[in-house]
């Protein structure tokens, strides 16, 4: 028995006919592939006392290659593309809600008016340490030590429990 390698050369124009056939634009490269995977298993499979292999080769990988357009629709079948309109109307649920000023002045209880200040602007007003700077009229270092002072200090008043 020849090669694989001769047998993918003899048959090679039949996987293209095939694709062709079939009126296979997408994933040619692909087909091309399922194709010779087909050839190979019909080399492999093929009993010369139940007729031709060329015949029995080209139903191989037909077969195949339409099992693979079926499985293919199938799971495009499945998957569904919204429109923009869609998209526009959808509420973002992961949008996140800034915290009740309420909240943020419990948090701010034994704090300085400074670490306060980067609370409230950092986590209300969703300020930057600079923004905070030029609106305070102070430097970025001050803003910067009363961030670090307000963590320091909600960290000691809201231990993290441990699981």
């Amino acid at each position: 028995m020849e090669s694989f390698h001769e047998i993918q050369k003899q048959f090679e124009p039949m996987i293209h006919k095939v694709i062709h056939s079939l009126h296979i634009f997408r994933d040619r490269e692909e087909f091309y592939q399922t194709g010779l995977i087909a050839l190979w298993e019909a080399s492999e499979n093929f009993n010369p006392d139940k007729g031709v292999f060329a015949a029995f080769a080209y139903s191989y990988i037909k077969g195949r290659m339409l099992t693979e357009l079926n499985q293919k629709t199938k799971l495009l079948d499945r998957q569904i593309y919204q429109t923009e309109e869609f998209w526009e109307l959808v509420e973002d649920e992961w949008q996140e809600t800034p915290l009740s000023r309420e909240t943020l002045l419990a948090y701010c209880e034994g704090l300085t008016k400074g670490q306060a200040k980067w609370v409230m602007y950092t986590f209300m007003d969703m300020l930057t340490v600079r923004e905070i700077a030029v609106k305070e009229g102070v430097s970025v270092g001050a803003v910067k030590k009363w961030r670090h002072g307000a963590k320091e200090r909600i960290k000691g008043n809201y231990p993290i429990k441990e699981k």
